[in-house]
């Protein structure tokens, strides 16, 4: 289940999904997630709208397969955490039978609360760093393909691992560097 801090920024949700996309792993979210990462993009940028984030959040929609959960709801009611407003994710997440919450925020997904449900929370930088553990060409081959499409202006792929450490993914950041001539 990826949260919606995992969601916007841009660069890390576009990691995200075109990994995804490749069916390393089954990415899953809700229309409550996506309001969620939706409202804090317009909240900052006042520049966009609303409208330009539901054509992202249908090509999302559409690029990663089975990724949108619902009949989730009746489960947000029992379920506890320490913010409530982070219980629509964790009931989402038991409803898909997700192994694991991705979020910066670890603190919101207590360890003993999600053990009960055989569900962790960790962190993007690590999920991805497990990813390229797993499969480091489909993990290269996505960071290449999102640099290749960012044209305007163009993107280095030097920019582009800047612009992911700057997402606080030093620990894919490092394991994406070597290859940095196929990015």
């Amino acid at each position: 289940m990826l949260d919606a801090c995992t969601l916007y920024p841009a660069p890390l949700r576009d990691l995200l999904i075109q990994i995804a996309s490749t069916g390393l792993f089954r990415a899953k979210w809700t229309t409550d997630i996506h309001r969620e990462w939706m409202d804090a993009v317009l909240a900052k940028r006042p520049d966009l709208q609303r409208a330009q984030l539901e054509r992202t959040r249908d090509l999302m929609n559409s690029t990663v397969m089975d990724c949108l959960v619902s009949g989730y709801e009746p489960l947000v009611a029992i379920v506890s955490l320490p913010d409530l407003d982070d219980r629509h994710v964790l009931a989402a997440a038991i409803h898909a039978r997700c192994d694991a919450i991705v979020t910066f925020n670890l603190k919101d997904f207590p360890s003993t609360v999600l053990s009960q449900h055989n569900i962790e929370a960790i962190h993007p930088d690590d999920f991805l760093f497990h990813q390229f553990g797993l499969n480091q060409a489909g993990v290269i081959s996505a960071a290449n393909a999102i640099r290749i499409r960012l044209k305007n202006p163009p993107v280095s792929s030097e920019n582009y691992l800047a612009t992911l450490r700057e997402q606080s993914l030093p620990k894919t950041v490092a394991a994406l560097r070597p290859f940095i001539t196929v990015i």
